[in-house]
């Protein structure tokens, strides 16, 4: 039996991430030492990989970065098996580590992001898989947004107090207003719309509710004289639940998201709304 610590298990997990009796196995395996441990747990994490491929990873958090003087910000979501990893330091210090680097060197795409080199020689992909490693579970980075140019800011929405922020939103205003700015972003984060403008939605999209409108009307059997009304009335409802500048705000729904902006004026130029796993 290798002679250790409580002390040296702790400083193991603090290392690693690993369980407690994954991290005793190993120091006993390397007869008490914790740089070997620390080898060992790397190892058999990475051979774990591979096995949690075909997991799903439905848990995780959306972390925000946004710079002191509002001109860009960034959003991720970083997504795991389990809320246990998910509000665990290690993962959300993952998150945070992926955001500042998006920040800091603009990738154009997620296929740009991982293939980028995070630290001396490793890539972050090779960053993922290595928490993957450690932590024990499936991580999947697959997506991001970072504005600029304009007046940004974030939201970001806990479902459990115990839990890392499981919604974000990153706005992208033409002019600074920082209550308009936080009041659309909480507005987003609760009605989920799809779409900035209504010339966001392709044409073929459009005609298919108006089929679906009509086809519908017709099997409740309304007045022909009383379909075009209807199926407008109908496609008009598809905006509204869709679209952000035709909903109706949510402190106010007797105004559109856009009449505030109006009000305000300012200009919406973009938004992003990350939900884990959704």
């Amino acid at each position: 039996m290798a002679n250790f610590t409580a002390a040296d298990v702790k400083k193991l997990r603090e290392l690693t991430g690993a369980g407690m009796m994954d991290c005793k196995k190993a120091l006993d395996e390397a007869e008490g030492s914790v740089d070997k441990a620390v080898e060992i747990l790397r190892v058999k994490g990475q051979k774990g990989v591979a096995k949690r491929e075909s997991r799903n990873a439905t848990n995780g958090a959306v972390v925000s970065l946004v710079a002191d003087d509002k001109s860009s910000g960034v959003l991720v979501e970083l997504k795991c098996e389990t809320d246990f990893v998910a509000k665990g330091d290690k993962f959300v210090a993952v998150a945070d580590t992926i955001a500042a680097h998006v920040a800091k060197t603009a990738p154009a795409d997620i296929a740009a992001l991982l293939a980028s080199e995070i630290e001396a020689g490793k890539t972050v992909q090779a960053y993922v898989d290595e928490a993957n490693a450690t932590l024990g579970e499936k991580i999947v980075l697959d997506r991001f947004a970072q504005f600029s140019g304009g007046y940004v800011a974030a939201y970001m929405h806990r479902t459990s107090p115990d839990l890392p922020p499981q919604v974000g939103v990153l706005v992208e205003l033409d002019q600074e207003n920082a209550e308009v700015a936080k009041d659309v972003a909480q507005h987003i984060a609760a009605f989920s719309p799809k779409f900035l403008t209504r010339e966001e939605i392709s044409a073929e999209t459009v005609e298919n509710e108006r089929r679906v409108a009509e086809a519908t009307a017709r099997e409740e059997g309304k007045p022909e004289a009383a379909l075009p009304k209807i199926v407008e009335g109908r496609v008009t409802g598809f905006f509204k639940e869709n679209v952000l500048l035709d909903q109706p705000f949510a402190k106010d729904n007797k105004k559109s998201v856009k009449k505030i902006l109006d009000e305000a004026g300012v200009s919406l130029k973009r938004f992003a709304r990350f939900r884990v796993g959704v």
